[in-house]
């Protein structure tokens, strides 16, 4: 029997394994094809020049590496070097006079050392711009739908004519739509870069009507450059479409903007339009009602605060309990006194507001208080890449519409409409009829102040809270009314939307203190023709027609 020593074992047990599993059609597990380029890439970063780091960076790109987008963003940020001693590549993080250091490769930490053993690997601005294009690529590869299209509109600044080919390959397995559109884009713009006439023809003919703006500075850097008459002029007519569209676009911006502005307008004034109109007071605290409703949403945010949503949602009644009976309050105690002296009413309704201003000074400091928005009124609603409509101001809208729209059914369908319509036609026969017309006035009183606490709730979304809130829309309440038509809903929800789209076309040009200037000299000479407004009222005056 043939002994042999534990050394020769060894060699032999190995051997026979090995063959072991070749037999089996199982060979031993070669480093990743993946993993070898990616070292290959990191060893040109080390030793090749500006040409050959080129290269690499693409090399180590087309890896699916996960080391591949950190190695790339430390060389884009200045924070690859090698060691000089060995030329290993490291990433270095500095802490204080020192700097520690990572093995790229294995990732192991190789401690700290002084600054001046270590070379930093260098890039020119080429390089850097090749960086940037290749990160976006890498990007590309996210799961996240929203990440691609990030990368596809980051990739857009730095793309070449080579890019096309790789997007190319990008677009036939891209499955969402928004950012195949964005994929289609960037590689028209790569075309456009391309020295073949008919390629950029091509890219033009799809980029017709494209409004991202990456594709309006293409184009304008296009025509700052090109020779080709053809493709000069079908860049001008694409151009001149696209400025023709954001001009389109621009102006229903603005109209949004001018109806949001108009439905806060309507808010303010229609509680104003209730009470002037049926019980013919010039109410100067309507303001403070206004902001009696703000601060009641920001109290019921402070009791809620991780109930941002739902706490907003219960200052709407609230606010409009409050300040409805803070307007009962003040009919009962002090305007019932003074109907018929007009004089009077303003004199005492401004005291009372200057009464509710220190109030609320004492109570809550004359500090602006900020009210909170809910997570479903935040951001904007893209519509397209040059519009977006806010959409805590899109939401004030439609709320706005929603309280006319119920306000009007409740005057017109309801027995408290109308005996507000009778007594606001005809008080004294409304009183032969058997209407209490003093209740009515404090119940029309309390239902117009509620609906200015309303108004409060929508405001408290768009600005600070403070007790000067009420005093920034006591006149634009009082000229809405008056345009429309005193005591007129639809003349109140027309002429505060008229108003606002008036004033932000005027903004631009004049500027704000100056336009709203300009509209009510306008105002002025309107009711010099037309003194009962847009909406003249058949009788003494009234809350709906």
């Amino acid at each position: 029997m043939i002994l042999l020593s534990s050394r020769w074992r060894s060699c032999l047990l190995c051997f026979l394994t090995i063959m072991s599993l070749v037999s089996f059609g199982v060979a031993p597990c070669p480093a990743s094809e993946d993993t070898t380029l990616f070292e290959q890439g990191a060893h040109q970063l080390v030793h090749g020049n500006f040409r050959q780091k080129e290269a690499a960076i693409a090399k180590i790109n087309a890896t699916n590496d996960p080391r591949a987008e950190k190695l790339l963003r430390a060389l884009l940020g200045g924070k690859l070097y090698r060691v000089k001693k060995d030329n290993n590549l490291v990433y270095i993080t500095k802490k204080g006079s020192r700097v520690s250091i990572t093995d790229v490769l294995s990732g192991k930490e190789l401690g700290t050392v002084k600054k001046r053993t270590l070379k930093k690997i260098t890039i020119n601005n080429k390089l850097r711009s090749k960086l940037r294009e290749e990160l976006a690529l890498l990007a590309l590869r996210s799961p996240d739908p929203d990440k691609r299209l990030a990368a596809v509109n980051k990739l857009m600044s730095s793309l070449s004519p080579e890019s096309a080919k790789i997007l190319e390959k990008l677009i036939t397995t891209e499955t969402n739509s928004k950012v195949r559109q964005g994929l289609l884009t960037a590689r028209a713009i790569a075309n456009l870069r391309d020295t073949d006439d008919a390629k950029r023809l091509q890219a033009l003919t799809e980029l017709q009507g494209n409004l991202n703006p990456a594709v309006k500075n293409e184009l304008t850097r296009l025509l700052g450059e090109e020779k080709n008459k053809d493709v000069r002029q079908k860049a001008e007519a694409v151009l001149s479409s696209i400025e023709s569209k954001i001009a389109f676009y621009g102006l229903v911006e603005k109209i949004f903007f001018g109806l949001s502005l108009g439905s806060v307008l309507v808010l303010a004034a229609i509680g104003l339009a209730i009470t002037f109109g049926v019980i013919g007071v010039i109410n100067m605290a309507h303001g403070e009602l206004i902001m009696l409703g703000a601060y009641t949403t920001y109290v019921i945010q402070q009791l809620m605060p991780n109930s941002i949503g739902l706490a907003l949602l219960l200052a709407i009644p609230a606010a409009f309990v409050i300040s409805g009976l803070a307007g009962i309050l003040i009919e009962r105690t002090v305007i019932r006194f003074l109907y018929g002296r007009p004089l009077e009413t303003l004199l005492a309704t401004f005291g009372i507001s200057l009464i509710l201003q220190q109030s609320v000074r004492t109570i809550f400091s004359p500090l602006n208080r900020s009210v909170a928005t809910p997570a479903w009124m935040s951001g904007s609603l893209q519509l397209n890449p040059v519009l977006s409509l806010t959409i805590n101001r899109l939401t004030i809208l439609v709320f706005a519409l929603l309280v006319f729209a119920g306000l009007y059914m409740l005057l017109k369908k309801s027995s408290l409409g109308l005996q507000v319509r009778a007594v606001a036609q005809n008080r004294s026969m409304a009183r032969a009829m058997g209407i209490r017309a003093a209740k009515v006035d404090a119940l029309t009183f309390g239902l117009g102040s509620g609906i200015a606490g309303i108004a409060g709730v929508a405001l408290s979304q768009l600005t600070n809270v403070g007790p000067n809130l009420g005093q920034s829309y006591i006149i634009d309440s009082f000229m809405v009314v008056v345009f429309g038509g005193v005591g007129n809903l639809w003349g109140t929800l027309v002429g505060g939307l008229t108003l606002g789209v008036a004033n932000k076309f005027l903004e631009p040009w004049t500027g704000a203190v100056l336009a709203k200037i300009l509209i009510l000299v306008f105002i002025i000479l309107f009711i010099q023709k037309r003194p009962q407004g847009l909406f003249p009222q058949k009788g003494r005056a009234g809350a709906a027609s």
